[in-house]
């Protein structure tokens, strides 16, 4: 039974914003004076979700049993995450729950703020090309169809370009539901290969080296790092254990073997600081230097929530001028692509007039 709920879980996904109310909710109840049973049960009554809801009457049976809160969450490590777990593990052994479940909720908002920041950047993109995609689609199934009996009767030699587009239209049309399997299978294949772990580490530090993707990459990194590595430390975790904790946190696996093997250095006794310095091209010399002063003064976690701050602000700026760099390219691709079919339909037509002329 244990390990049937311990799958389930596996399936469960609880939204970032949902995650973040719980611990604002949470927090403003336990500090006005409400058991925290109680605020747990109110908050459950308002869940709309069904996944959440069954996971908040699971935590409700087991504190009323007797655990503390991040003993009934640690069951959903994988789906609150160790960060979550771990905060408002520091809060109760320290006494101040509501106070860092305050804490959390901004944090995890501040998430939520920087996820949004680089899927907001990448919408015109996407809008380009569904419009590419949908001016070419009208041409080849709609125009070229009606065309082409009017080239073949007429019996002329068809140029290249054409020639190219013909065949492609015949394909699409007559393998179309083949087309559309193998892309659905090479989908699902591609998926299945990220989860390979040499594979996706392989693409992980790819994103780093390309233009522009690769700046994104190391400032939505770098923010993350930053403000969940200070927030561990300003709640009261050990820097190995928060070291730790934030590898577990990151997606990219890049970053996640560094802080790992990191981790074990600082617990040999080597500064933070030096570790990173190794990997440059995955921690800025900016982030390194400050972490040093950090480390040396004693105030690493506020030059890390400044580093946090600082990341969040560099990737922002990078994210608006992002439209602004693509635009050109997408403009350029969307040309040549809806220039090269119109040229290939309007070229027959033009030596169809001219062989009419000169009869």
């Amino acid at each position: 039974m244990k390990n049937l709920n311990l799958n389930f879980n596996f399936f469960l996904k609880v939204p970032l914003a949902e995650k973040m109310l719980f611990a604002k909710h949470l927090s403003m109840m336990i500090k006005s004076g409400m058991a925290e049973v109680e605020s747990i049960n109110l908050i459950r009554s308002q869940v709309k979700s069904r996944g959440f809801g069954s996971i908040l009457d699971d935590v409700i049976v087991k504190i009323q049993n007797g655990q503390l809160l991040s003993e009934a969450l640690e069951q959903y490590k994988n789906i609150f995450g160790d960060l979550f777990v771990s905060i408002i593990r520091v809060g109760e052994i320290s006494g101040t729950l509501p106070e860092s479940l305050n804490y959390l909720a901004g944090e995890l908002q501040k998430s939520q703020q920087l996820r949004s920041k680089v899927r907001s950047a990448l919408i015109y993109p996407a809008v380009i090309l569904v419009a590419t995609l949908a001016v070419v689609a009208a041409l080849v199934f709609f125009i070229l169809p009606k065309i082409m009996p009017v080239f073949l009767a007429m019996k002329i030699d068809l140029p290249i370009t054409t020639k190219i587009l013909i065949g492609v239209s015949n394909m699409l049309q007559n393998d179309f539901l083949y087309i559309v399997i193998g892309l659905f299978v090479f989908i699902i294949g591609l998926s299945f290969l990220m989860r390979l772990p040499g594979i996706k580490k392989f693409y992980d530090k790819t994103l780093l080296y390309l233009p522009v993707v690769g700046s994104i990459t190391v400032s939505y990194n770098m923010a993350n790092i930053s403000r969940t590595f200070a927030l561990l430390l300003k709640n009261g975790v050990k820097i190995v254990e928060a070291i730790s904790i934030t590898s577990t946190i990151v997606a990219n696996t890049a970053y996640k073997q560094v802080l790992k093997e990191a981790s074990e250095e600082v617990r040999k006794g080597e500064m933070f600081y030096r570790s990173l310095e190794r990997y440059s091209k995955y921690f800025p010399g900016t982030l390194t230097r400050m972490i040093e002063v950090g480390e040396k003064t004693g105030n690493l976690d506020s030059n890390l929530f400044y580093l946090s701050e600082y990341y969040e602000n560099e990737l922002d700026e990078t994210t608006k001028n992002l439209s602004s760099i693509l635009e050109p390219v997408l403009l350029v691709v969307m040309g040549v692509i809806v220039g090269f079919v119109v040229l290939a339909i309007i070229t027959p037509i033009y030596s169809l007039t001219q062989n009419i002329k000169v009869k």
